[in-house]
This record gives structure tokens, C-alpha cells and sequence, in this order.
């Protein structure tokens, strides 16, 4: 927690997460990951739960996932590669593969409701690779998010969300912020 205070990490306001829920708290991770020796101690320290899980690859969605990926695959010794989003479908690029049968970690820097590591986790299966668990530097789910893999997290916050149509920062007219990987806008 110390280090997310120093490099800004955690933001008060009103937000519209990837998810489209809102929330008062949003969590920026790629702020710590401009500072290698804060991001290699976090990405060490999240490895350091699969180091006996014989994984062969680490994954994450694009964006906030690639600098994890190579970190933790550094420390556990694997190869590191990301998915991304084409036509809006989580997908390999760049002549990515996974083989049939490869051991495979998913990491994401935050996850709330679970989403892109589920997409990444379904790509993971579609090439006939074993998604092992799923390693997060923050579960802002409170421990609810089911991924149906073991997820295992620095931090576990169980920050409070909206739907868009029942959240209290609307109805107070607070200006929303979308600081999402997706898209970053300013809404009125």
C-alpha cells in the first residue's frame, strides 16, 4: 500500500470503470509500473505465489498487463506475452502461440469484476493451453471476482460499485472520468 501512496496510484472521484460500473475510487497501476524497482518488487512478490506451480507462460490483457507479464515471467524464470483486443475480441497477435498442454498464468494488474482476465483465459483455452490461476497486483472485488481458476493478489480492497442507472455520484452530478485502458474521456 505504501507504494501505491508514493507513486499515485489510488484516485478519489467518480469513475467509469472497464467494467461501466462506477465508483468513487479508482485504482491507475500502470502509475506504479513507471518506476522499475517499485513495479519489480510488486511483480516479485506476486510471483513468488506460483513459483512452485510449474508454470511455463505468464499472460495479460493489453495494456495494463504487458510490463506484469514480462516482470513475473522474469522472476519465474518463463516466457512473457500479452493478448489484445481485435474488432473487440481478446485475441493472440503479434505470431503469439500457446501450445496444447502449456501452463499458463494470467495476470492483470486490477481486477474488479473479472472481465479481461476471463477473455484472456478463454484465449488461453481456444489454443489448448491450461490456464493454471490468475495472479493480480489488486482485487478490488473483495474476493467475490470468480474467474473459476485460483486468484491470488497483493491486495484485496472491496471498494463499493455502481450500476450506471442506481449510482448516488450521478444523481449528485459529480463529472465522471473514464480513466480506463479503453478509452480516457471526460463526460459532463
Amino acid at each position: 500500500m505504501d507504494i501505491f501512496r508514493r507513486t499515485g496510484v489510488l484516485w478519489e472521484g467518480h469513475f467509469v470503470l472497464t467494467s461501466g460500473l462506477h465508483s468513487a475510487h479508482y485504482l491507475q497501476c500502470a502509475r506504479v509500473q513507471q518506476y522499475p524497482e517499485e513495479n519489480t518488487l510488486l511483480c516479485r512478490e506476486l510471483a513468488e505465489k506460483f513459483k512452485d506451480q510449474n508454470i511455463d507462460t505468464v499472460i495479460g490483457p493489453a495494456i495494463g498487463a504487458i510490463i506484469m507479464s514480462y516482470e513475473i515471467s522474469r522472476h519465474l524464470g518463463t516466457r512473457a506475452l500479452f493478448a489484445e483486443r481485435e474488432n473487440g475480441v481478446m485475441t493472440l497477435r503479434r505470431s503469439f502461440t500457446l501450445e496444447p498442454g502449456e501452463r499458463v498464468l494470467v495476470v492483470e494488474d486490477v481486477i474488479t469484476t473479472g472481465g479481461s482476465a476471463r477473455e484472456v483465459i478463454e484465449v488461453v483455452k481456444q489454443h489448448g493451453a491450461v490456464p493454471v490461476a490468475v495472479g493480480a497486483l489488486v482485487d478490488r472485488s473483495g474476493g467475490r471476482a470468480d474467474l473459476g481458476l485460483p486468484i491470488h493478489s497483493l491486495i484485496t480492497f472491496d471498494i463499493e460499485t455502481y450500476k450506471p442507472d442506481n449510482c448516488p455520484l450521478c444523481r449528485q452530478g459529480l463529472p465522471i472520468v473514464k480513466p480506463g485502458s479503453r478509452q480516457i474521456t471526460v463526460m459532463p
